[in-house]
């Protein structure tokens, strides 16, 4: 079954830096692109970056050259290096994969989230 798993959220100060991982599994891992979301409270969960199968990367302007999105096709994974980090990027950070499936149409998965908070 398909399964993705973060890790690497945590507390951090103003202007830090943390690195998020998502390991997956399950399916052709090289085969898709890969998105990470996040959601704050009370609001909608919202696109952050995006990697193509390919290694073609883009972002949301508020993470805009702070945020780094990378692959590791060996591994299985893929990674959101954040830097320069701001309050209003406190969120859970999930990442997702959307897959089509024959009969079914595209489904979206999603890992259990890893919660950031940039505090003081």
């Amino acid at each position: 079954q398909v399964q993705l798993v973060e890790s690497g959220g945590g507390l951090v100060q103003p202007g830090g830096s943390l690195r998020l991982s998502c390991a997956a599994s399950g399916y052709s891992f090289s085969s898709h692109g890969m998105t990470w979301y996040r959601q704050a409270p009370g609001k909608e969960r919202k696109l952050v970056a995006v990697i193509s199968s390919g290694g073609v990367t883009q972002y949301v302007d508020s993470v805009e050259g702070r945020f780094i999105i990378s692959r590791d096709n060996a591994k299985k994974t893929v990674s959101l290096q954040m830097n320069s980090l701001k309050p209003e990027d406190t969120a859970v950070y999930y990442c997702n994969v959307d897959l089509f499936e024959y009969g079914r149409g595209s489904i979206r998965y999603w890992g259990q989230g890893t919660q950031v908070t940039v505090s003081s």
